[in-house]
Parts: C-alpha cells; structure tokens; sequence
C-alpha cells in the first residue's frame, strides 16, 4: 500500500530536515490494538506521529483533508488516504459516531489508532480539555491508551502559515493507560470521564503547556 512505499522514504528525509527528539516509543505495544492519543497544535501532528511511530497508525481527519485542490492538496489526500486514515464530516453529529464506529473496527481488528482528545487544535498553545470519544473507544475496545506529547509541531507551520519551515520537534510516547477491568460497574459516563482527565494530565505534563481548563471550539469559517 501506499504507507508501505512512502513510509522508508519520507521518514529519513524529515528526520533529516527536523532532527525530531522521539521518546517513549517503548511504551507503543508491537501488536494489538492501542489509542495514540495526543495534544493538537498543527496541521503537520497527523504526519510527525506516523512518522515517528515504530508502528502505523491510522487517525480520525478533517474531511477537508481529503478534498484539497493542487499539490498539497493532493499530498495531503494521498498521506492521509496511505495511512489509513478516516474522514469526518465535523459538522455532521451522526457522521462523527459513525466514524468513531469505524475507528472502533480498526482496534478490534488489531490494529494502532491515533486520536486528538481536544478535538481541534489549539490555536494558541494551550492544552484544552479533552473530549470522552477517546474513552469510549478505549472502553469498547478493551485496550491501553498511549499519551503522546508534541512540542514544536506550531514552529513548523504556524497558524497562519501555508510553507512547512524548520523547528525543533519533540515528540514523547507515555506510559500506556489500562482500561480494561478498571471500571467495571462504574457508570459510563463517570468512567469516560476519568479515563480522559487521566490521559490530558499525562499529556500535560509530558507537554509543559499550560492548561485551559475548558473545550476548545473550532476557529472560524474561513480561517487559517
């Protein structure tokens, strides 16, 4: 497939460019299903986290991805389209669960599941609170959750920004949470909620950025 082709490729040439600083890839389990789930700052987390991975990982992506015009356009949909990602319609409630359905046959099938909590970047560095779609999957699932923390991504392409520029990049893989077992008999709503504060505050502080302590919402139509 195209990720198998592109992947020993691309890795060596951005690893050259931005010297990223990976650690933590230990905790990713070689097999199984697993939840990468990470903070959000740039357009550019969705291609530094496979890159970085020591297995492919498959996320949730804007639908826009998919449907840009001219060469990044067209880069984009073919990144995202190799990896296996899946589109959401962001303004379609029930296309949003039925894309979660089908991240949820990903894990069941085996395989590694990239997921932002926050739900949208955050445009001016701060960690927001995280959104329960991460714990639910978890939960149905009945595997870890990696944190992944990104630091640097926003230097690349700056809100704002169209050229990809040079930045030091970080990029940390934490401790894996259990879920599996832990909640039983604990009512659905409170145990996605804890086991989402308990995978925004590993992001926190393996991140260092400073907590919102509220959701964050989309930026504006229009917007960069």
């Amino acid at each position: 497939m195209l990720y198998e082709v592109l992947h020993p490729i691309v890795t060596p040439l951005a690893t050259a460019i931005w010297r990223p600083d990976v650690v933590g890839t230990e905790h990713v389990p070689a097999t199984g299903p697993v939840i990468l789930a990470s903070n959000h700052l740039s357009f550019v987390d969705s291609l530094v986290i496979p890159l970085t991975s020591p297995r492919q990982v498959a996320f949730l992506a804007k639908a826009e991805y998919f449907t840009g015009t001219g060469v990044k356009g067209w880069i984009s949909r073919e990144w995202f389209t190799g990896v296996g990602s899946i589109p959401v319609n962001r303004d379609d409630a029930r296309a949003a669960q039925e894309s979660l359905d089908l991240a949820l046959a990903h894990l069941r099938a085996g395989g590694a599941f990239g997921i932002y909590p926050e739900g949208t970047r955050s445009r001016d560095g701060r960690l927001y609170r995280g959104r329960t779609g991460v714990a639910w999957l978890a939960l149905e699932a009945g595997c870890p959750i990696v944190p992944v923390a990104l630091t640097g991504t926003d230097k690349i392409q700056p809100v704002g920004s169209r050229i990809p520029r040079r930045a030091k990049v970080r990029v940390e893989f934490g401790t894996p949470i259990q879920v599996a077992g832990r909640f039983d008999g604990v009512p659905q709503g409170r145990a996605r909620r804890q086991i989402t504060d308990e995978v925004m505050a590993s992001i926190l502080a393996m991140s260092g950025q400073e907590w919102a302590g509220e959701y964050n919402q989309r930026a504006p139509q229009g917007s960069a």
